[in-house]
């Protein structure tokens, strides 16, 4: 059995956690994820050229939102989340913008857009039992278009418990030489508290078996990865 970084099943405070921290947590990405200007750049280079309809899952205060739309001018972007004070501070970020739609919803649970050329997240789908992710990911896939494609930019555990700790020694001493403060990196241990990671090998197989085709990982530093699958033809 492989190592689990948090217990199966415990009560699940994400959304609480997000809707308290919404204030702080721009100014806290940039020093907390390393290579966060690759990381981020990944993510927008892996979505479709002619993408025409977008959903950003776990959209929050629409980090990865501006960067595809300023990508994609012309898209129609949909912005999905749970926390009403993360989406305020998306409307902020994004200003009026007939082509934008926001909805705040539990993305595994609740009804979202279909037939869109590309399914975007960061940073949000390691909030979810591994259970979750799998159900998600199935649909996922049957929201897209034929040949649309999935991008999941996402907070991963190690494979074993001796990685994981090398992982999350790691990333202490990378965001420190980064300059984050003492009081973001305890917001961040404290947001921490919500995350149910998943190794990237288990990620990419539950992805094939939802049924996407050339799926890989593209990008890697540490804990934080960038990984794809295509919506295969019929």
């Amino acid at each position: 059995m492989r190592f689990s970084y948090v217990g199966c099943m415990r009560e699940n405070n994400t959304k609480t956690v997000f809707d308290t921290t919404a204030s702080t947590y721009d100014v806290d990405r940039a020093k907390l994820i390393p290579g966060c200007g690759r990381f981020y750049q990944w993510a927008i280079d892996l979505i479709p050229r002619k993408a025409k309809r977008i959903v950003d899952l776990g959209a929050g205060s629409g980090l990865l939102s501006i960067l595809i739309r300023e990508r994609f001018p012309e898209a129609e972007l949909h912005l999905v989340d749970f926390s009403a004070p993360m989406l305020d501070k998306a409307r902020e970020r994004m200003g009026s913008d007939d082509r934008v739609f926001y909805h705040q919803a539990d993305y595994l649970k609740d009804s979202l857009p279909e037939d869109v050329c590309s399914v975007a997240s960061a940073l949000s789908i390691h909030h979810l039992e591994d259970e979750g992710k799998k159900l998600l990911f199935g649909k996922v896939y049957g929201m897209l278009r034929t040949n649309g494609v999935f991008v999941n930019a996402d907070h991963i555990a190690g494979p074993s418990a001796k990685l994981e700790e090398r992982y999350q020694a790691t990333w202490l001493e990378q965001v420190r030489a980064n300059g984050a403060s003492e009081q973001q990196i305890a917001d961040s241990l404290y947001r921490q508290k919500e995350d149910r990671r998943a190794p990237v090998g288990e990620q990419l197989g539950w992805m094939r078996r939802a049924g996407f085709r050339d799926v890989d990982l593209w990008f890697k530093d540490n804990c934080f990865a960038v990984m794809s699958g295509t919506k295969a033809a019929d």
